[in-house]
């Protein structure tokens, strides 16, 4: 019989990775009401942003502005990706619980993404890890590693690679990895497989997903992570999202659809799904077209329908 856990944290990624490749620029009053909607459906983990250069992410521009009026309440964790010492430097000062250093476990997606090899990205952050435990020891360092089952360019990612990258970052004092799926290249046994051998080399690590749908196996592939134990997934409202580096990168799988299977299963989240679906159904408005949400499609499982005679087929 399969044990998975009874509760998980889900990283809401929707202001970072959901608007970072959106056409219509997302006014930070914006951002703010929605991570006032996430907050009240009982999100509580949220990745507000990156600390990028704004003529690479325009999307990423209002960082500082955006955390300094970001509501503080109890319990909820703020979070952003960051690439360098600078952007470490703007992070603390934002007052972050938590911060995400991400590089691609292939070398040809981190030169597109950060035009440098997976080993100079790795270099540079062991600097920023240190600068971030020494100055601000209270902050949450989590490694990030994309493309960790499959490069866009290059193919499937070998574990003894992926286990490379990972060995660099658990040195730097990193004890959370998130490994990417970052253009949903990843099916659920790889995703199993993978998961396994890692935590046989490296069992003092805490192991989280970030999956993208691309292929529509982002649900399938969290199953097979929570059959490993995983307790930690990042995730879109509305599905949205992509990588503006990788050809064919299409968006997270969508919050709602993530929460209403975990509590499908029996598997508390802490966020109120009826909350989290109304907050979704807003987002056409705001970035101008359809969102990829069964949910919000469907409705939820449990949502049942009046039956009338009237409405049977007559044969």
């Amino acid at each position: 019989m399969v044990t998975i856990p009874q509760r998980v944290v889900i990283t809401e990624v929707v202001c970072r990775d959901g608007f970072q490749d959106e056409a219509r620029m997302i006014a930070t009053s914006e951002k703010l009401a929605l991570i006032h909607r996430l907050i009240q459906a009982g999100v509580r983990s949220i990745e507000a942003t990156a600390f990028v250069h704004p003529k690479v992410v325009p999307q990423m521009a209002d960082a500082d502005t955006l955390l300094a009026q970001a509501p503080r309440e109890h319990g909820v964790r703020y979070s952003a990706l960051l690439p360098n010492l600078k952007g470490a430097e703007r992070a603390l000062a934002a007052g972050l619980d938590e911060i995400h250093l991400v590089v691609s476990a292939s070398d040809s997606h981190n030169r597109a993404n950060l035009n440098r090899t997976t080993a100079q990205s790795l270099a540079q952050l062991a600097t920023v890890a240190a600068f971030v435990q020494r100055a601000a020891p209270h902050v949450t360092i989590v490694g990030t590693v994309a493309t960790a089952f499959g490069c866009p360019f290059t193919g499937r990612v070998p574990l003894e690679r992926l286990g490379w990258v990972i060995g660099h970052m658990q040195a730097m004092g990193i004890e959370q990895v998130v490994l990417a799926d970052t253009t949903g290249m990843a099916n659920p046994l790889q995703v199993k497989q993978t998961l396994y051998a890692l935590r046989e080399r490296f069992p003092q690590l805490e192991w989280g997903l970030h999956l993208h749908n691309t292929r529509g196996l982002g649900l399938a592939n969290a199953y097979a992570g929570l059959e490993t134990g995983v307790t930690r997934f990042d995730a879109a409202l509305g599905g949205l999202g992509g990588c503006p580096f990788a050809p064919g990168a299409t968006g997270n799988i969508a919050t709602e659809d993530l929460v209403h299977m975990l509590h499908e299963m029996g598997v508390e989240t802490g966020i109120d799904l009826d909350a989290l679906i109304a907050a979704a159904r807003g987002l056409p408005a705001l970035i101008g077209h359809d969102i990829d949400s069964f949910v919000v499609r469907s409705g939820k499982a449990c949502d049942l329908h009046t039956f009338s005679e009237t409405a049977i087929a007559r044969v």
